[in-house]
């Protein structure tokens, strides 16, 4: 055991617990280069006393020690030592032992024989974020300032945001589409010691399977027809960062190999590439299917799914989020009263009652929507409940235009004569003939917008939302 001195103030400082000699003396050496000081314990005993008597910026502890576990010693870490990130060192391809470390609270995981570049990686973000855990508390306001709502449900998916933002693990983010899965992702890095680093987003479900990947992986000039230079993928981009993998259970079967196989060798191989490149990328996951049911019913691989499911952060829906209607209103309309407006529009009591009693199947984005829409057509500065136009609340009937009847020689805007194919979805019908309306008013008033509206009979902040709406420019 190395030892014991007074370290100065300005110097990080690492406990190594392993019963291997060479192992200790690697990882004093490397870290010494790196400027730390290294203590080095061989058993759980060693490792109790150096942790009772010193303070430490990271440990790494071997899963089996004479004395006990590295899992052990990880529980004892996280409990008593919390801000202290603690990385298992684990024999290779023990995968299932470095994700029981991970649930136990483990930051992250090397692998023997010791990568030293992935070695120093892991120090240098773990350093990082040991620094952020003991000069700063701002992560937790910036979360609250986001991720809106006092329930009680959103307070837990804060509190578990800012836990997961201090762990390398794989974390599943579940939850019901328009719920927030992606920005609880970007919360999630942003409070990371990733942060820094890139933080990319992908749509599992909007890459064509041939070209899957290609995308992830990259690829080597020549390695197919079309493939005239190199193309780095999706874990090249995110390395160092965060790679988010939203509606993970549309990947095909034969990608979610690949991706298994990714996640255990921290490396990818890019099509027609001869080796192997390191990626040090962090996977968060989501999906509104649900997962486990895929998994029963063969459709996604279990052993992957425990992969990206060391740790689940569910997401609730806004039905069960109580009075967080409310306040998630006020914030939007507040937004949204950004973009020129003037006058602070609000909600009466009637329409903010229907909104609460509404069980909007769509959550936070289908709230958004509705609020602009609510803003686009209301009169004034007061939203009713009929500007809402939720299903249980007929829409107010549309005012006709003033000689909305007369024939268009006499000036006013007539109902284009847009046949319906009976092929064609209502709602393109509707849309197309919004178009063709709002256009010809547009070039009967030389576009100017106030009277284009009054032509239409709509008001003008009615015509800016259905302009930005159809994208006429």
């Amino acid at each position: 055991m190395a030892s014991l001195i007074v370290y100065p103030m300005s110097q990080q400082n690492v406990l190594i617990v392993d019963d291997e000699r060479d192992i200790r003396e690697l990882l004093t050496i490397t870290l010494g280069r790196m400027d730390l000081h290294v203590d080095a314990a061989s058993n759980v005993g060693e490792a109790r006393q150096l942790l009772g008597e010193h303070d430490y910026d990271l440990c790494f502890t071997d899963m089996r020690l004479p004395d006990g576990s590295g899992q052990e010693l990880i529980e004892l870490i996280a409990e008593e030592y919390p801000d202290m990130p603690v990385a298992m060192i684990t024999a290779y391809g023990n995968v299932d032992a470095a994700v029981n470390a991970l649930k136990a609270g483990a930051f992250d995981f090397v692998s023997k024989p010791v990568d030293i570049k992935v070695l120093r990686s892991l120090v240098q973000t773990a350093l990082k974020l040991s620094e952020e855990r003991r000069s700063s508390d701002n992560g937790a306001t910036t979360i609250s300032s986001r991720l809106i709502g006092s329930s009680k449900a959103m307070q837990q998916v804060r509190n578990t945001i800012g836990k997961l933002a201090r762990s390398q693990a794989p974390v599943y983010i579940s939850g019901e589409s328009g719920t927030g899965k992606e920005l609880a992702a970007r919360l999630i890095h942003e409070q990371s010691p990733r942060s820094g680093a890139a933080f990319v987003p992908v749509n599992c479900g909007a890459i064509p399977s041939e070209l899957m990947e290609s995308e992830f992986f990259g690829h080597k000039k020549g390695s197919f027809t079309g493939a005239h230079a190199d193309k780095e993928g999706l874990f090249q981009s995110a390395n160092g960062g965060t790679l988010f993998l939203d509606e993970v259970a549309e990947l095909p079967l034969h990608m979610q190999v690949k991706l298994l196989r990714v996640i255990q060798e921290k490396a990818v191989r890019p099509i027609g590439g001869r080796g192997e490149v390191p990626v040090d990328v962090r996977i968060l996951s989501a999906t509104h299917k649900n997962l486990a049911e895929l998994v029963e019913q063969g459709h996604f691989r279990q052993d992957l799914f425990y992969r990206i499911n060391v740790i689940e952060l569910h997401i609730p829906p806004l039905h069960e989020r109580g009075d967080d209607v409310r306040e998630l209103t006020e914030v939007i309309l507040e937004r949204l009263g950004q973009d020129g407006s003037n006058s602070k529009v609000t909600l009466d009591d009637a329409a903010m009652q229907a909104l609460q009693d509404y069980s909007f199947p769509g959550n936070v984005r289908e709230l958004e929507n509705i609020l602009e829409r609510a803003l686009a057509m209301c009169e004034g500065d007061t939203v009713q409940p009929a500007d809402l136009m939720l299903p249980e609340h007929a829409p107010r009937p549309a005012q006709a235009p003033s000689g909305a009847n007369k024939t268009e020689a006499d000036g006013e805007v007539g109902t284009p004569n847009l046949p319906h194919n009976s092929d064609q979805p209502l709602d393109d019908y509707i849309t197309n003939l919004e178009r063709e309306a709002i256009m010809k008013a547009l070039e009967e008033t030389r576009y100017n917008k106030t009277a284009a509206a009054r032509k239409l009979g709509i008001t003008f902040r009615a015509l800016r939302y259905k302009l930005k709406k159809l994208n006429i420019d």
